[in-house]
């Protein structure tokens, strides 16, 4: 039996398949940091701009916007306030996970 779905969960996983786009996870994080699976120190060689992680920011937090609005609205249309207390909350939360997540993305770009 399944148990309720973990919005957190969720957010890791749509900003994981967002930021990778099916690529392997593992591969370029080391490529980004340099460091393999075993500690090893890589030689230096610039990343080719398609694997660079440059969806800018601003349109990361409008998609986030445009999802919760949405689900926002509906909630509003059916009265339930229980769930728009829920989902202002949550839209919170995402947002500083993704701005989080995006420091960390800009730091290794930096890199």
């Amino acid at each position: 039996m399944t148990g309720p779905l973990n919005p957190r969960r969720l957010m890791f996983g749509a900003a994981k398949k967002f930021i990778f786009e099916g690529q392997d996870p593992e591969t370029i994080l080391e490529r980004i940091s340099g460091i393999d699976r075993h500690g090893n120190i890589l030689p230096q060689s610039p990343l080719p701009p398609e694997d660079l992680m440059s969806r800018p920011r601003d349109r990361i937090l409008q998609n986030l916007d445009e999802m919760y609005s949405e689900a926002f609205q509906r909630a509003k249309d059916s009265g339930d306030k229980s769930q728009m207390t829920s989902l202002d909350f949550a839209y919170r939360r995402e947002q500083l996970y993704f701005e989080i997540l995006l420091d960390v993305r800009d730091a290794l770009e930096r890199r």
